[in-house]
């Protein structure tokens, strides 16, 4: 093996799917150089046999013993890890006499996989519009049977919709929120009843062939209403909230460029909110990365300095969250081609 040849080994299911078009909930993955192994116990042999690409599968009983096994036997004396995917049990039966020489890459598969390949942006933009049929779908039934429920029974109804009855998965547990529990970004579902007037907040994503879908869009719920960016308030101040957020989500949209920097993009969203006053309310992010995982690089923050590129794929989700009174964010995921964002 030559000095420049560096083992990595893993263990998120993202990163293991990325790899070798396969991962379970026990699996170890060792690269070296062209060389791959797929640690994983009889319950996953069949599935993984007929999945993976580009590694050899091993069953183990013990993955760990039989992964520090292999890094003996090649002889490994350099090796990559991602600490935030092990912890210290694990790590330390991997080399528990100290010989190997290990090398923290901290988000490497997140690095990887922060331009997305053609095909991968072709299954993020159908997750995106299923995710969108599916937010008319709910906007047709809460408006039909949703008034008088409460935010748990209206969760229950979004989920079963954006499931399809069980034929997909979530990206994350949605966010159904009314009124003042809007003003909470990850508000859970509590006994608020959805009247007619009332702010609606829906958060939610679907997968696609494991790929994710990201959008919130804040509305008045009447009857017959929709989740479209156009809604009317009665409240003169919460349409200025709604108003302030849509102008910073559109102008961050419009006038994000490859070769931006992420917090440059963020202040394009910022600045709209903090000229209307409302600066301290903005209390997250104005967007963040979507692929395998529903948080990805790159991060869309004041302090990112990750330079933007085509084929990144990202949230734009600006928002406004006065305590008490009520919460109003506008997301919509895009992907950087031809040196600007696309929404998917």
């Amino acid at each position: 093996m030559g000095k420049q040849t560096m083992a990595m080994i893993l263990r998120d299911e993202s990163a293991l799917y990325y790899e070798c078009g396969y991962s379970c909930d026990n699996a170890i993955l060792l690269k070296l150089g062209s060389e791959a192994w797929f640690f994983t116990d009889g319950r996953y042999a069949v599935e993984a046999e007929e999945a993976l690409q580009g590694s050899e599968l091993v069953i183990a009983d013990d993955i760990l013993a039989a992964a520090a096994k292999r890094l003996k036997k090649s002889g490994v004396k350099r090796c990559g890890y991602d600490p935030k995917e092990w912890d210290c049990h694990r790590f330390g039966r991997l080399d528990p006499k100290g010989k190997i020489t290990w090398k923290a890459r901290p988000e490497w598969s997140h690095k990887r996989r922060m331009v997305k390949r053609p095909e991968e942006i072709e299954l993020l933009a159908r997750a995106a519009k299923a995710g969108a049929k599916a937010f008319d779908r709910i906007a047709r039934a809460f408006s039909e049977e949703g008034f008088g429920k409460d935010e748990y029974a209206l969760h229950f109804l979004a989920e079963s919709i954006l499931r399809k009855k069980g034929k997909r998965e979530l990206s994350f547990v949605p966010i159904v929120a009314i009124g003042p529990n809007a003003a909470k970004p990850h508000a859970h579902p509590t006994k608020r009843k959805l009247k007619k007037g009332d702010l609606l907040l829906l958060d939610a994503g679907v997968k696609v062939e494991r790929y994710c879908s990201d959008r919130t869009r804040t509305v008045r719920a009447v009857k017959g209403f929709d989740f479209g960016t156009i809604q009317g308030f009665k409240s003169r101040r919460m349409q200025k909230v709604y108003d302030t957020v849509l102008r910073a989500h559109d102008r961050a949209i419009d006038k994000a460029r490859s070769g931006m920097k992420a917090r440059q993009i963020d202040a394009l969203a910022r600045e709209v909110i903090e000229k209307a006053g409302f600066g301290k309310y903005f209390v997250h992010s104005t967007g963040h990365g979507v692929g395998l995982d529903i948080h990805e690089m790159p991060y869309i923050s004041r302090r990112s300095g990750t330079k933007i590129a085509d084929g990144m794929v990202f949230t734009i989700e600006p928002g406004i969250y006065l305590p008490g009174e009520f919460g109003i964010r506008i997301e919509d995921t895009v992907v950087m081609r031809n040196g600007r964002a696309e929404v998917l």
